[in-house]
């Protein structure tokens, strides 16, 4: 029988006895004790899969986060037995699981501990409510950090925290305030130079304990469900989090544009006001290529529809919009106004999408449209439903959508009651389980929608909630926060967070949602909203009738915003490249510190300082005032970039802070790819790449990547993937240049300004050909600045 041993509010906890028999099939092994059964899958040489089931029968083995494409490829694996273990060994990893009580300690090829389970696997009936509570409690090693968790409002290392998931509507949070907006079960443990991660596949309310209750132990649980957890291996965090996007996917590069400016404001009506925000942008020449309409565009807040008097020729205003470079993000709820006359309430209800409570009767309860019902994103049929809704508004033609209020919020009730019923793709569940997936599949049935009627372009969706996995189909921002110097700290914290749990494509409410900023921290904002892979301003209506555009806060303010907007631009190769690194290997686009020094602990517990990609370290200023700042940089050389002073890293420097800069860091050796300044990414045809090339004397390697910047030719391959090879000395500088080439660019040519050059340049040689360098290649700078022609291989300069 099962051991049964504390008690608590929810019974008698129970755990596994000895094992009695054992079996492999393939690469799973299961252990079986007098009723709990443990199935060990290896599904790499460091990914391995623990699932449990506690009463001798496992539940359907089905999940919302883990890619279709996720294929299991061990290479070396099996089982040894010992008198008090079983090992299951890899080529990365050693599994030893308790022969009395399942207990699993992991550890790498050598015999040092990754981690170690503390009680282990353990279970209680959920008397309340029904069904089981799981839980699996591990050692916290020495020194241990935690990482990842989403969008949670608190430190980057978790250490020291509870924290749960179960999806909320969090208007105005603050520090620490949880739960928020999305579920993601999955973090990191970083201990002795060792990185790992945890994904915990259950979509019921989890909890995470990170040492709170008890400074040993770290926790986590489900409030139903099965205990069912893939245990990741780096040893390096970058390459953990390259495997979480193996398991939950990757996503769809999307159109450059998105990776442009948006500008979003609750509520941009009518089409004349529109039409004076976009005017604006271009007299102005600040740079801009999205504008969003919130739920004021349509008619009584009715999903897919205009409002006759506001926007009476949708089409006519985006066709005018788009001539200026622009396209338009519409806002979708998942509330669908009880109203016989509408449509999309009566094909619902005829149809019978909508969810219902247990009695039968349909889940209403009011939103902005007043008394609404809901759709059943768990059930297919009405997922492939409103996924054709969006057919009217791709015609019309809008390029993205942005779902809100789908945690599913619901004024007064706050969310959902517990008893509403879901078919859950046939299993027919209560909205416990179903909660944290319900904005994911949302957003999944809309992405599918948009991908599916703007062929061949590209589709752009952004979601307030979801559940791991969703980056294979949308872009998120961190809600509904508030216009602070604290929210401006907590948005380069979530937005680490969020990147390195999968979700990269991320931004927050530059200046806040609620409240007034005033100019110096909405121009400090914009410094960070400027390297956040969505930057995106958006505030709330008010009283005064403040407006929170680049020109709100005056000339001065204004012409600050508009040079790092238009850095921004500049930067979008650098960008776009970086999104294909995590499209295509699963690097986070941001990195904190720890994620690329893990063995240097002074970065385990940095919060303002994280890279964007392999080149850009970024230290925002987020203080009221500041005149200089403390940035701590990792090991090597780094430039920074508004001046090209040297510093070396391992430790704390300290740069000056005006208005107009932020801390800004190049590493040595790289090769940063910009364009020339542009009001909008298809303004006009590139005719120049420049290639500013950072000196460094060790051996370092950067990376362009280029395709049509939308639709799908990239998937044939129909793109450039340029690697280059710095390897620079004291004597000579050395450029090297690989590539693959299929498609055609529209610039001939290379501009290289090299900056730190340590010797004075004598002659250059493109591919063997010299090339006299001449004061005009001198820049007032200290850079240096000629042109290539784009397929060249080789760059040397010599020590004159």
């Amino acid at each position: 029988m099962q051991v049964e041993t504390s008690s608590s509010k929810y019974g008698i906890k129970h755990y596994p006895d000895a094992i009695r028999e054992w079996k492999k099939e393939g690469n799973y092994f299961c252990f079986y004790t007098t009723e709990t059964i443990l199935e060990v899958r290896v599904i790499a040489d460091k990914i391995i899969r623990f699932r449990y089931a506690a009463d001798g029968t496992f539940q359907r083995d089905f999940s919302y986060a883990t890619s279709d494409t996720l294929e299991e490829s061990p290479i070396v694996f099996g089982i040894k037995e010992w008198e008090e273990t079983f090992e299951i060994y890899t080529d990365a990893l050693k599994v030893f699981i308790a022969r009395d009580n399942l207990r699993i300690t992991i550890t790498d090829k050598d015999g040092k501990v990754i981690n170690q389970d503390e009680m282990g696997f353990h279970w209680q009936h959920y008397l309340q409510k029904g069904g089981k509570i799981v839980y699996c409690s591990k050692l916290v090693q020495e020194e241990e950090c935690f990482y990842g968790l989403g969008d949670k409002p608190t430190d980057l290392n978790l250490r020291g925290k509870r924290l749960e998931n179960y999806g909320t509507d969090a208007y105005g949070y603050q520090k620490d305030t949880d739960p928020l907006y999305r579920n993601i079960p999955f973090y990191y443990g970083l201990h002795n130079g060792i990185g790992y991660g945890i994904f915990f596949d259950n979509t019921f309310r989890t909890i995470f304990d990170f040492g709170k209750e008890r400074e040993d132990a770290c926790s986590f649980w489900a409030r139903g469900g099965e205990m069912n957890y893939y245990f990741i291996y780096g040893p390096e965090l970058l390459d953990v989090a390259a495997s979480y996007t193996r398991i939950t996917g990757t996503p769809e590069l999307p159109p450059l544009w998105t990776l442009g400016y948006h500008q979003c404001r609750w509520s941009y009506y009518p089409d004349s006001r529109v039409r004076e925000i976009a005017a604006e942008f271009r007299k102005r020449q600040i740079p801009c290529d999205v504008i969003y309409l919130d739920i004021d565009y349509m008619e009584g807040f009715r999903c897919f529809t205009w409002s006759k008097e506001y926007f009476p020729d949708p089409a006519g205003l985006i066709r005018d919009l788009a001539a200026q470079g622009f396209k338009v993000v519409v806002i979708i709820d998942p509330g669908i106004k009880v109203d016989p006359e509408y449509s999309i309430y009566q094909e619902g209800v005829k149809n019978n999408y909508f969810c219902k409570r247990a009695d039968g009767a349909l889940m209403e309860g009011d939103v902005w449209p007043g008394k609404c019902v809901f759709p059943d994103f768990t059930n297919p049929e009405v997922r492939e439903w409103w996924s054709s809704l969006f057919k009217g508004l791709a015609e019309t033609g809008v390029r993205g959508v942005w779902n809100d209020m789908n945690e599913p919020a619901v004024f007064e009730m706050g969310t959902f009651p517990e008893d509403v019923r879901h078919d859950y793709d046939g299993e027919e569940v209560s909205h416990r389980k179903a909660h944290n997936v319900y904005g994911h599949l949302m957003s999944k049935a809309t992405a599918a929608g948009m991908k599916k009627y703007l062929l061949p372009n590209r589709p752009f969706l952004i979601t307030r909630s979801c559940y791991a996995g969703a980056q294979r189909w949308s872009s998120v921002w961190t809600g509904d926060n508030v216009s602070s110097w604290e929210h401006l700290w907590l948005a380069s914290i979530q937005c680490q967070r969020l990147a390195v749990s999968g979700l990269s494509f991320a931004g927050s409410d530059i200046g806040g949602f609620i409240g007034e900023p005033d100019g110096e921290l909405y121009t400090r904002w914009i410094q960070l909203g400027a390297f956040h892979p969505l930057m995106r301003t958006h505030s709330a209506s008010n009283e005064t009738g403040f407006n929170q555009e680049p020109w709100s806060f005056g000339p001065d303010y204004e012409k600050i915003v508009a040079k790092f907007i238009s850095l921004r631009y500049e930067l979008l190769p650098y960008l776009y490249t970086t999104f294909w690194q995590y499209a295509t290997h699963g690097t986070p686009m941001l990195r904190p510190l720890a994620f690329v020094a893990q063995h240097d602990p002074a970065t385990h517990n940095c919060t303002h300082e994280f890279m964007m990609g392999d080149a850009l370290l970024i230290s925002h200023v987020s203080e009221e005032g500041m005149k200089e700042k403390a940035v701590y940089l990792p090991q090597g050389q780094w430039y920074y970039f508004w001046n090209d002073t040297v510093y070396h890293g391992g430790q704390q420097v300290t740069v000056a802070t005006p208005l107009e800069e932020m801390p800004l860091f190049v590493k040595a050796g790289a090769v940063v790819p910009r364009y020339p300044v542009m009001q909008h990414t298809y303004e006009t045809p590139i005719t120049e790449m420049l290639l500013h090339v950072y000196y460094g004397d060790t051996i370092t390697q950067s990376t362009l990547y280029e395709d049509a910047g939308d639709h799908y030719g990239y998937k044939n391959g129909q793109y450039n993937v340029i690697n280059f090879k710095q390897a620079s000395s004291t004597e000579q500088f050395m450029l090297k240049k690989k590539y693959f080439v299929n498609y055609e660019t529209t610039y001939s040519h290379h501009r290289i300004i090299l900056h730190g050059l340590p010797f004075k340049a004598g002659t250059v040689l493109i591919d063997g050909e010299p090339l006299t360098l001449t004061a005009e290649h001198h820049l007032p700078d200290g850079t240096i600045s000629f042109i290539a022609d784009r397929g060249f291989e080789n760059i040397t300069i010599h020590k004159a």
